[in-house]
């Protein structure tokens, strides 16, 4: 394959934007094709990157399929529309970079690694390139916290006024509300740092009066006995995040992006400095396809986050602990 790696857009919103600015700084890639229906979408885009001006603009992406000379299609649309897009990408031959959330039932995710099996296709995880991230990682599979007992994870945002009258609010475009959200960040960050799977899944969800769920109270066992905690409040006064894992031999904290950790015997929490991040989805799918990375991402990662994330919409609906495999 040439050094160039030839992309289309499907859906050129916000979140679209960010991915070009990325793509920007990657010589390799030339994102030669974008498709959306809204006028206004493409107009915002042409005045935010001049360099774009000449691209090919389609109303409707599965002619940008047909006729655009690419070698892969990045889609970043309402998160129901995301696997009839990505059948039609696999189907025409293109890889693929999708945005999270991959889909929003797990049988559709299971659709979906199949259909991309001889393709590189990934989720856009950027937590899986940030050092932090990848510190805990490496901390748990080396075993210095021992066998993972424990995870408890909270969240608080402005996600219910921050999202009021768009799209995430449309349960028909969005699937569901801020736990497949940003929430799915934090599920697929849980599940990736420490292996863990998720089996049976207790959820209580309050949705106001939104079509979706905003505060989340979800309790876990996974496969390997170990427990957990998901907190989601997306009514909050501002941004809060912590991230804990307990083992048999220590823990890990992050609290509000600062790291620290202990193990048994130790008098407190040391603080843990990480470097830069150096990486995101938009480089790591463009080295995968030139074959020089492999794929950090991978649709599996996809699988876990819909697997819980369905158990907990499910368990809430019917007001009982569900089984993840009641989901097939």
């Amino acid at each position: 394959m040439s050094k160039e790696v030839r992309l289309g857009f499907i859906g050129m919103g916000g979140i679209a934007r960010h991915h070009l600015r990325q793509l920007a700084n990657i010589p390799e890639a030339k994102v030669v094709a974008v498709a959306d229906p809204s006028a206004a979408s493409i107009e915002q885009m042409r005045k935010d990157f001049p360099d774009l001006a000449d691209v090919q603009v389609f109303s409707d992406y599965h002619e940008m399929l047909e006729k655009a000379k690419i070698d892969a299609v990045e889609i970043h649309t309402p998160h129901t529309q995301h696997v009839s897009q990505a059948l039609d990408v696999f189907a025409a031959g293109k890889h693929l970079l999708l945005e999270k959330p991959m889909v929003c039932t797990a049988v559709d995710a299971h659709k979906l690694i199949k259909a991309g099996k001889d393709k590189v296709f990934m989720i856009s995880y950027q937590r899986h390139f940030e050092g932090t991230y990848q510190y805990i990682r490496d901390q748990v599979r080396a075993g210095v916290l021992g066998e993972i007992q424990f995870i408890s994870l909270l969240l608080g945002q402005s996600w219910y006024r921050g999202t009021m009258g768009t799209w995430r609010q449309q349960k028909a475009l969005s699937g569901g509300g801020q736990f497949n959200d940003s929430g799915s960040h934090i599920v697929d960050i849980m599940l990736w740092t420490t292996g863990l799977t998720a089996e049976t899944v207790f959820a209580f969800m309050e949705n106001y009066d939104s079509e979706v769920d905003i505060d989340s109270a979800v309790s876990i066992r996974f496969t390997n006995g170990a427990q957990g905690t998901i907190s989601i409040i997306g009514d909050s006064p501002l941004w809060w995040e912590e991230f804990s894992i307990w083992g048999k031999e220590g823990m890990m904290l992050i609290r509000q992006g600062k790291l620290s950790q202990a193990k048994f015997g130790d008098k407190g929490l040391t603080p843990v400095e990480i470097g830069p991040t150096t990486s995101n989805p938009d480089r790591n799918f463009i080295d995968a396809i030139l074959g020089r990375d492999t794929v950090k991402v991978p649709p599996e990662c996809g699988l876990r986050v819909i697997e819980l994330t369905e158990a907990a919409w499910r368990s809430a609906e019917l007001g009982r602990p569900v089984h993840v495999a009641e989901l097939f």
